[in-house]
């Protein structure tokens, strides 16, 4: 069953579009950096996150309190997503900022659902820079603790007392 009018439609295939292409941008750099998550991750989660809030619209309506649920919803999903890129190894974890930036792309690609295109535009903005301009700053601070940060835990390290 086909419901809504070709302009609906367009207007639905314009937000996917939109949520697809400012994910690539931090997924690509993401990839690039060879992390977890990246070029077809990130995308995926803008375009879910946009389609959900799509959907709720019209199925809830715009106006409706069930919208907070949706969002409560969106956020924890896609947290759980992100989770799934930390490791753990010993008292050292990685894949935290690749988490931060899938939620961050999760919430980019709800913004532009609600058709909130400046914050959507605004987030993928500076969720890129951050990852770009942070690397030389995290690299100086890894050269200035003797490459402690890059050296991976002893087996000994991972149990109390030893």
């Amino acid at each position: 069953m086909v419901t809504g009018s070709l302009s609906e439609t367009l207007s639905h295939l314009v937000s996917l579009v939109i949520a697809y292409a400012l994910a690539l941008p931090v997924g690509w750099d993401r990839e690039k950096e060879d992390r977890s998550a990246g070029v077809r991750t990130f995308p995926l989660v803008a375009i879910a996150s946009c389609a959900f809030v799509l959907i709720a619209i019209a199925v809830l309506g715009r106006e409706s309190p069930g919208q907070a649920r949706l969002l409560e919803g969106l956020i924890t999903g896609v947290g759980f997503i992100g989770g799934g890129a930390i490791l753990k190894q010993g008292s050292r974890a990685s894949g935290t900022a690749t988490a931060a930036s899938l939620w961050a792309t999760g919430a980019m690609g709800g913004a532009v659902g609600y058709g909130l295109y400046d914050i959507a535009v605004i987030i993928s903005l500076v969720t890129f820079l951050t990852l770009r301009s942070s690397r030389p700053l995290k690299k100086s601070v890894r050269d200035q603790e003797g490459g402690k940060l890059d050296e991976p835990p002893t087996a000994s390290s991972d149990r109390p007392g030893v």
